[in-house]
């Protein structure tokens, strides 16, 4: 009978440890997947870039400026991609495969970012763009669909208006017209950001940006709304302990799944002041100080656009209050519906499109909806079918 009972134990203590075995071993697989994603796509081209034809090349203008980009292969007509501030051309990671099928796709690093030419008497609109027409007329070489996200898409209207002969379609994701304006963007979640990196600039206690950035980010008040002390015990903490542990290092904390966007937050702090990455703060003061937008009329901008245009804006968050903004009026996405109607009304030939669950990045966070909005953008543009809203 003893004999027996000590089998039975035997046997319940040996699934109890294939349990705690098993649950051991996704706790790994989870933390592995968190603290080894790919974030922000460096891998791109060992991954999956070279396979599908992609080469990253640059490019030297006439006085000395470096443009790095990734080409993909001669598929169709060209597509020139322009991120968004604080990423590279590899931001387009998710869609890259799917429109480069159908397009020979041309992504750029603008100046300030990447492999690109850090020199900040170049951010500014018009000569960012005038050198993107040089490439326009010097690298492509013949008329282009023009898609950018985000300050991406102020540089796309831009070429729009002024190289309209080479621009055949043109896509504006998310871009924030309008908020960007003095007066207008001091109340914006966006200008917040900015004015941390000037802050920071403008300040010696402290040498790493993303060490800076958890004193005092902008989304510390957001994240703060869970609880009190949310920040500080669920992000703050446990960022500045992996730092210490790990000096030079951007935090990763192995509890956040790339879902929640924790981890990502961190990698867009990165930047070439501290050492830690490709992105100039710099570039951000010129939106702090709205040097970026000497010359650049946003309206005048828009109302010289021919092309057909596709304008596309995000949902607006279940979080927040109506039209994209907090209870306290802060703008807490690129531009609120009146915003995206008076770039409408101003696109002679445009159309709207919303509907894309994301913050404010579509092209990631929606890659699928992204990829078939921009493709029968296309088929309609080269079929003649493309209707304006107006």
């Amino acid at each position: 009978m003893e004999e027996y009972k000590g089998e039975n134990m035997l046997k319940i203590l040996g699934k109890i440890l294939k349990v705690i075995i098993g649950l051991a071993s996704m706790v790994v697989i989870f933390a592995y997947r968190n603290l080894k994603y790919d974030y922000i796509n460096e891998n791109f081209m060992e991954k999956t870039g070279e396979k599908l034809g992609f080469t990253e090349k640059q490019v030297v203008l006439d006085d000395g400026s470096v443009l790095n980009y990734g080409e993909g292969p001669a598929n169709g007509q060209p597509l020139l991609l322009l991120h968004g501030q604080q990423t590279t051309w590899q931001d387009y990671a998710k869609v890259l495969p799917a429109l480069s099928k159908e397009f020979h796709i041309f992504a750029v690093d603008y100046y300030g970012h990447g492999k690109s030419s850090k020199d900040a008497a170049k951010y500014k609109a018009n000569i960012i763009g005038q050198d993107l027409v040089w490439f326009m007329e010097h690298v492509i070489k013949k008329p282009s669909y023009v898609s950018g996200h985000s300050s991406g898409a102020l540089l796309a209207a831009w070429l729009a208006a002024n190289n309209s002969e080479n621009v055949i379609g043109l896509v504006l994701e998310d871009g924030p017209f309008f908020s960007t304006e003095p007066g207008r963007a001091e109340n914006t979640f966006a200008y917040k950001g900015f004015e941390s990196m000037h802050n920071f600039l403008n300040q010696k206690e402290i040498d790493n940006y993303t060490h800076y950035s958890l004193l005092y980010d902008p989304m510390i008040e957001i994240i703060n709304k869970h609880g009190e002390d949310t920040w500080e015990k669920a992000i703050k903490g446990p960022a500045l302990k992996y730092m210490e542990n790990h000096p030079g290092e951007i935090p990763r904390l192995w509890f956040y799944p790339p879902e929640l966007g924790v981890n990502a937050i961190f990698e867009l702090t990165r930047n070439i002041q501290d050492g830690t990455g490709n992105y100039d703060l710099y570039f951000g003061e010129s939106f702090y100080d709205f040097s970026w937008f000497e010359g650049f009329n946003q309206e005048e901008t828009l109302k010289n656009i021919k092309a057909p245009s596709l304008i596309m804006q995000v949902n607006p968050s279940k979080k927040t209050a109506p039209d994209y903004c907090d209870e306290n009026g802060i703008l807490l996405s690129a531009m609120d519906r009146e915003d995206a109607r008076r770039v409408c009304s101003l696109i002679p030939n445009s159309r709207y499109i919303t509907g894309f669950d994301s913050m404010h990045d579509i092209h990631a966070d929606c890659p699928r909806k992204f990829t078939k909005a921009v493709l029968k953008f296309k088929e309609q543009v080269e079929t003649g079918t493309f209707v304006s809203d107006k």
